[in-house]
């Protein structure tokens, strides 16, 4: 199967460390998607998020400075899976979260793209400048 690689880099007025528990902290990621979200804190720890569409295990995680987690939606063929990394670099201001996603069905890849703008970057920042 083909894939893409998404690369995004968003700025936030928070701290590194808020946006990292923005994404981990299942209470706050359900705050900010409305959806439900079940996030262990742990290496190795499952996830879900969107309800259960979103599915995978933390593969590497450095609070306030990177998560790396294997990532796959409910509706992707059978065996896809993708791997998201997460780095948040301190600036004046806030955070410039540079995000890969690696591993992308190419037939999802634009929606996806789109979908991390709209479904993550747009209310985290709502969140943070609320």
């Amino acid at each position: 199967m083909k894939t893409n690689i998404i690369k995004q880099k968003v700025r936030f007025k928070a701290s590194p460390l808020q946006v990292y528990s923005a994404l981990m902290d299942s209470k706050k990621h359900s705050g900010f998607t409305g959806e439900p979200a079940k996030i262990s804190a742990k290496e190795g720890g499952k996830f879900t998020a969107y309800g259960d569409y979103i599915s995978g295990v933390n593969l590497a995680l450095i609070p306030g400075k990177k998560i790396v987690q294997s990532w796959r939606a409910s509706d992707w063929e059978e065996g896809a899976s993708s791997t998201v990394t997460f780095v948040f670099v301190p600036e004046k201001n806030g955070t410039l979260l540079e995000f890969l996603h690696e591993g992308v069905p190419a037939p999802e890849a634009k929606d996806i793209k789109q979908g991390w703008m709209d479904y993550y970057w747009k209310p985290m920042k709502e969140m943070f400048e609320a």
